[in-house]
């Protein structure tokens, strides 16, 4: 099993960026694959961003390709989310995901309690 703790949430003017961070507990982080979600007020949760166990691949939502990037630091025990030129529609809860089989806009096995992202217009 492994445990996931986001970070890196707050408060933001439109334009601006954000890093979020998902620390991982438990054991062989190195051979799970990661994602990034997110649920707005009001709506449903949707896949933003993912990233293989290797790191040799990324997946991006249509919304985020070219403002967000996703990357791990396996010596960490960690994956992160750039967030650039933050938009008011990027407001959401961010949830961090993990599977071993699985990755890009598919369900995920673990999941983290989220963080909140506030972009102001």
């Amino acid at each position: 099993q492994v445990q996931l703790i986001e970070s890196g949430g707050g408060l933001v003017q439109a334009g601006g960026s954000l890093r979020l961070s998902c620390a991982a507990s438990g054991r062989s982080f190195s051979s799970y694959n990661m994602g990034w979600f997110r649920q707005a007020p009001g709506k449903e949760r949707e896949f933003a961003a993912a990233i293989t166990w290797s790191g040799s691949r990324s997946y991006y939502a249509a919304s985020v390709q070219g403002r967000f990037t996703i990357s791990r630091d396996d010596a960490k025990n960690t994956v992160y989310l750039q967030m650039n030129s933050l938009k008011p529609e990027d407001t959401a809860i961010y949830y961090c995901a993990a599977d071993e089989r699985r990755v890009g806009d598919v369900p995920y096995g673990y999941w983290g309690q989220g963080t909140q992202v506030t972009v102001s217009s």
